[in-house]
């Protein structure tokens, strides 16, 4: 798979490197960091619910975002200049290769790390194609090795993206302003 013109939200802090990583407990991160891993997601809806909103308005009446909060995050698109190696575990994926389907989708992500840990060590795979637990979209976990095909646009600060009126409304979520 090729990737092209998906999107990352990342913290501003780190708009200078756009396609930077660092070590995390996020879904697919090394255990044991060993690696490091990029997330992409299809659209900016994803992007945005997978890296700022997660699980923070489960059991809310008030769906609110307050606009100092997405101050703090830029989002960039991002293409791939050849098609990257994916293990596609976006329907029988996770079934065919016999590990359960919390490393996918579940809310706890120590599964998906023991998963990636296994497939980087013992595979020359790029990543995962994987869906989104939250939307459902497309979304796209790079290893380390496999990040030098990536480009990037330039980094748009989150309150001035263009869209992020729209992905907000599509998830539900209103920008409260100072």
């Amino acid at each position: 798979m090729t990737p092209k013109d998906v999107v990352r939200v990342t913290p501003l802090a780190h708009a200078a490197t756009p396609l930077g990583m660092g070590y995390g407990e996020t879904r697919f991160a090394s255990p044991t960091q060993a690696f490091k891993v990029l997330y992409l997601g299809e659209n900016l809806v994803t992007s945005l619910a997978e890296a700022v909103v997660r699980d923070r308005f489960q059991g809310k009446v008030g769906r609110v975002l307050d606009v100092a909060e997405v101050d703090k995050w830029a989002a960039v698109n991002v293409t791939a200049t050849a098609p990257l190696a994916l293990v596609d575990l976006r329907t029988t994926g996770a079934l065919r290769l016999g590990v359960s389907t919390e490393a996918v989708k579940g809310k706890v992500q120590n599964q998906g790390r023991k998963l990636s840990q296994a497939v980087h060590d013992a595979t020359d795979f790029d990543g995962f194609l994987y869906a989104s637990r939250l939307t459902g979209a497309k979304c796209v976990c790079v290893f380390e090795r496999a990040v030098r095909p990536l480009t990037a646009t330039a980094v748009v600060p989150l309150v001035r993206h263009p869209g992020l009126l729209a992905a907000l409304k599509a998830l539900d979520v209103e920008l409260e302003k100072p």
